[in-house]
């Protein structure tokens, strides 16, 4: 199966719906302290990968749902892209979908769309300035359609061929993925990356569900970045104050 190279849609089609930005924190409407923090995992990331050429493929997990996992997989791209980098956005959890909904942007096609032969022929984009007057854009690949089988789809060399062609067009692409004690998507997907990183949630996660989530990526040899601790709290931070707390029991996928 090919896949044709996409197009980006101008910047007069990039989303940019600044109330939703800042209710949920997104891109330039979060506070100083979690904008240093978002600088400072940049920077992280960009020295895991010195010496490596070409595009780098990031996949984003967690233990549980809600320790903001897809939240820090938009704001790592959108502060990649202000320094400079052309960075694609892909939402890999096809089970419980919310980036649409988070950006503003049409729900379909998506990657399982793509995946079952779906064209796409441009990819949406959401845009806004950053604290230092900086104009980014990222690009934004939403999950599409709730399939039956999405751990397939991510296994699958139709998938493996999708992440070929689309590091030629990017310098870096984020794989926001389901946790890893819910289903096996992101173990799946581990292939398809070269990191992964593991977000955390103060006063939410579980020891033992996280000892559970390494030992699971390491069997399957994923190389482990680091981990991301949200929700911390102190004086500034209050960055996921007000946020609802979920269980495990809460992530339950839709049945086909």
């Amino acid at each position: 199966m090919e896949y044709k190279a996409f197009k980006r849609k101008n910047k007069n089609n990039a989303v940019t719906d600044s109330n939703f930005e800042r209710k949920h924190m997104i891109a330039s409407n979060m506070n100083f302290a979690a904008s240093e923090a978002y600088k400072l995992l940049r920077t992280n990331i960009l020295f895991s990968f010195s010496g490596k050429e070409g595009c780098r493929v990031i996949g984003m997990t967690s233990s549980f749902r809600g320790e903001g996992k897809s939240l820090t997989s938009i704001n790592l791209a959108y502060t990649l892209a202000v320094s400079g980098k052309s960075v694609l956005l892909i939402e890999g959890d096809m089970r419980l979908p919310t980036m649409a909904k988070r950006l503003g942007i049409s729900a379909s096609p998506g990657l399982s769309n793509i995946l079952v032969g779906v064209s796409a022929d441009s990819i949406p984009s959401f845009g806004v300035s950053s604290e230092e007057g900086v104009n980014a854009s990222v690009d934004v690949l939403v999950s599409g359609d709730v399939p039956p089988n999405p751990s397939e789809l991510l296994g699958s060399e139709h998938m493996q061929a999708l992440i070929k062609t689309l590091r030629k067009h990017y310098e870096y692409i984020i794989l926001d993925l389901p946790p890893v004690t819910a289903v096996t998507d992101a173990l799946v997907a581990c292939k398809l990356v070269d990191g992964m990183v593991v977000v955390v949630r103060n006063n939410h996660a579980v020891r033992r569900a996280l000892t559970e989530t390494i030992r699971q990526l390491r069997l399957v040899d994923a190389h482990i970045l680091g981990f991301v601790f949200n929700g911390a709290s102190g004086s500034g931070s209050g960055y996921y104050r007000g946020k609802k707390y979920y269980r495990s029991s809460d992530y339950e996928y839709k049945k086909q």
